[in-house]
């Protein structure tokens, strides 16, 4: 499995070029990146000097965000489809092959109605992403302040999102798999080995809190390896079905930890270090 980063846990990592450089430095593997800063790079670098710095670091973009708003009305769903085949081509041309994106666990449409519709939506963005070679990633929510944060519950465990891909239809579409939704759904080991891994596109990862889980607010995370979160299983049970792909770190919290970029990395390196040793040993490493 590849080490990654998000911005969230980081601080101020400057633009992607030197993310990519910090990442490298703190020994990942990955960055996540937006397709803003994507074609910012490009446009300044140009395309061959990009892929030659990403060689050299020997970091990926392991996904893109989701610019199009699938969730609100058809006009803004609309106008984002012409980004979202931007910005496809261009994570194509970097060798990305990911673009996620939540699926919150309540909603203020009907629910019936918001199933329809955004099952539609999902699948033309799928059509798209799959004409660049791209997986669409879709993740399940847990947390239970958000189950009832908007007036209709939604979905937000992990069967009822795999029949949803199902309906959706198209092969490039999988599973976002973060370990604090696995957390909050309160599930096991068990859970991720029946699954497959051409099922998860993506996987996020980061710690909770030692609350009930019941009170684990999605964003008041902890890095990997601080909190109560089984992630030695979590990483156990990816590896097992045979899953390679970026693990990325992802801490949601509601305030800056007050760190610089260097130290926030440097905890993140080592969050990294005590969790993927738990799970593999030392040699892994």
């Amino acid at each position: 499995m590849l080490k990654g980063l998000t911005r969230a846990g980081v601080g101020d990592a400057g633009p992607l070029d030197r993310f990519v450089e910090l990442a490298s430095a703190y020994g990942f593997d990955a960055v996540d990146a937006s397709g803003n800063e994507l074609r910012e790079w490009i446009s300044r670098d140009g395309l061959s000097n990009v892929l030659d710095t990403l060689k050299e670091r020997g970091v990926a973009i392991g996904s893109i965000g989701f610019p199009v708003e699938w969730r609100e009305s058809e006009d803004r769903f609309r106008s984002g489809l012409v980004t979202l085949a931007q910005d496809a081509a261009l994570a194509a041309e970097v060798g990305c092959k990911a673009c996620c994106t939540y699926v919150l666990p309540s909603t203020d449409w009907n629910a019936a109605r918001f199933m329809a519709v955004a099952t539609r939506r999902l699948r033309e963005c799928a059509v798209i992403l799959g004409s660049f070679g791209i997986r669409l990633g879709i993740e399940f929510v847990g947390p239970h302040h958000l189950r009832t944060r908007w007036k209709n519950p939604f979905i937000w465990d992990v069967d009822s999102h795999l029949e949803w891909i199902d309906a959706i239809g198209e092969r490039n579409v999988g599973l976002l798999f973060d370990s604090y939704h696995w957390y909050t759904n309160e599930l096991g080991i068990e859970d991720i080995r029946r699954l497959t891994a051409d099922q998860i596109v993506h996987v996020h990862i980061n710690d909770a809190k030692d609350v009930p889980v019941s009170e684990a607010l999605d964003n008041d995370r902890i890095y990997p390896g601080e909190g109560v979160i089984d992630l030695k299983g979590f990483l156990q049970g990816l590896h097992s079905i045979g899953y390679r792909g970026v693990v990325a770190q992802e801490i949601l919290t509601p305030a800056s930890a007050g760190q610089t970029a260097a130290e926030l990395l440097e905890r993140s390196r080592s969050a990294f270090q005590r969790t993927f040793d738990a799970a593999f040993g030392t040699d892994r490493m």
